[in-house]
């Protein structure tokens, strides 16, 4: 019998996958399931806290046939759809930052919003700051633009965080990224790319990213254990990405923690991408009259998750951790944080319980200077937004059998944590490999047998020189 798997109190629970993909992720219940995944520390996109209470009461009961600009078909399959036209007395669109072309039209669009009570006056100061980060990260790009590119950016980034507070989008559990009538998915590749200094980043094993596309094209299922460092992880991946693999940078679909959903600023970034939601386990009971309500909504994307597997053709990308990567206290040093096994496990048995053939990657992200999150864990709203420019890299190892991992292991909780521990290894040993090349300054020349970094955007680049 096939199995899949839900968490109760970190354990792993076997349910035949067969009634969990005949359950669509409309449904308010998993039925089969007597225990909460809350309790699992999914991966999360770690965008900051949503609104009040209410509000987010609200978010996570509204019916999952309707929700927003997303809606459920028939079948139960999420789908595209476009944003809703003005009706019901809503307002129409404010226009205070379309065509702006200087920094004092931007900042006057600020306070135009404030004084019309269209945006909270406390969010004033928040996007002032917001821009002044993102203006001083293109000075020190030294690009001869700098300064109009961080007006034509920002003005960009407000004009789709009023839509937010105008008309708010609510996500389903399982979301697709929004391409039209506005490409969000472009919308974060312009904001975040200008901040990625390309000639010192590096992509690492190109050739795995190659049998990961054939994989997929295949119709098998493709899952990355990844460590997380920012808000913009999921632009980074496509950027670097893009120039070498555009199906796969368009085609990952990322296992995004609660804040990804709620917060207005963060809100228009995620929507450009292909999302299951989940509540973190970290978050579950920050406040405890919605913990049953968020219990219900990781029953719902558990389900749809299954159901995805079930189908092929997945690229899923998952930070075991829960969340983003912080410094060292002692050293100061940037290091990924652990993985959790149970994280670990349920990707696993997702892929291997699915009727197609599924394969798990090791994948090490190096970003944190772009976007650094604040040093330790904050639960409160209003996080502060810093940005620079500066060089990344990512890199991905060798595909990781259970088999060969756990060969001889009989205990069936000592090889998850070894198959854990084994994935978080090839994660570190990356990691190594890509702080040497951006922070020691060796470049490609800081490839290893087991890492090979390039530049895929150079060598377009050349080739398009010598045409």
């Amino acid at each position: 019998m096939a199995l899949t798997a839900c968490c109760r109190v970190g354990s792993i629970f076997k349910l035949p996958l067969d009634i969990a993909a005949k359950q669509s992720c409309s449904q308010r219940h998993f039925k089969t399931c007597s225990g909460p995944i809350s309790s699992l520390r999914l991966g999360s996109i770690a965008y900051h806290q949503g609104p009040a209470a209410q509000f987010l009461l609200r978010q996570v009961q509204t019916p999952a046939h309707h929700v927003g600009h997303h809606n459920v078909d028939s079948t139960g399959h999420t789908t595209r759809a476009a944003e809703p036209a003005v009706a019901n007395g809503k307002p129409a669109h404010t226009k205070s930052f379309q065509n702006v072309k200087t920094e004092e039209e931007l900042l006057a669009g600020i306070q135009a919003e404030i004084a019309a009570k269209r945006l909270p006056s406390r969010a004033g100061p928040g996007m002032q700051l917001f821009y002044n980060n993102y203006k001083k990260a293109m000075l020190s790009s030294g690009r001869p633009d700098a300064e109009e590119t961080a007006v034509r950016v920002m003005s960009m980034v407000f004009d789709r965080i009023m839509v937010q507070f105008e008309d708010p989008f609510t996500f389903n559990s399982h979301h697709l990224a929004i391409r039209e009538p506005y490409d969000y998915y472009r919308f974060g590749q312009e904001y975040v790319g200008p901040l990625l200094n390309f000639s010192e980043s590096y992509l690492g094993n190109l050739h795995l990213f190659d049998a990961m596309e054939e994989q997929l094209r295949a119709g098998h299922n493709v899952v990355l254990l990844s460590n997380h460092q920012t808000e913009a992880d999921p632009a980074v991946i496509a950027l670097l990405l893009e120039h070498s693999h555009p199906f796969l940078a368009e085609n990952l679909t990322y296992v995004a923690g609660d804040r990804v959903v709620h917060d207005p600023f963060a809100k228009p970034f995620s929507m450009g991408r292909n999302l299951l939601c989940v509540y973190s386990k970290k978050h579950i009971n920050d406040v405890p009259e919605l913990a049953a309500e968020k219990t219900k909504a990781n029953r719902r994307t558990l389900v749809e998750m299954a159901r995805l597997f079930k189908a092929g053709g997945q690229f899923i990308w998952i930070a075991p951790s829960g969340g983003r990567d912080r410094p060292d206290p002692a050293t100061g040093q940037w290091v990924p944080a652990a993985f959790d096994d149970s994280s670990v496990e349920l990707m696993r048995r997702l892929s291997d319980d699915s009727p197609v053939p599924g394969h798990l990657y090791p994948l090490a992200v190096l970003c944190h200077d772009i976007m650094p999150p604040p040093p330790t864990l904050d639960k409160a709203l209003g996080e502060q937004r810093i940005t620079n420019y500066h060089g990344v890299g990512m890199s991905v190892g060798p595909q990781l059998h259970f088999e060969e991992v756990c060969q001889g292991i009989e205990d069936r909780k000592q090889a998850r944590a070894v198959y854990s521990a084994a994935a978080f290894a090839a994660v570190e040993e990356q990691y190594k490999v890509l702080e040497a090349a951006v922070h020691g300054s060796k470049g490609t020349a800081s490839s290893t047998a087991a890492v090979r970094l390039e530049q895929p955007w150079k060598v377009e680049k050349d080739a398009a020189l010598v045409s």
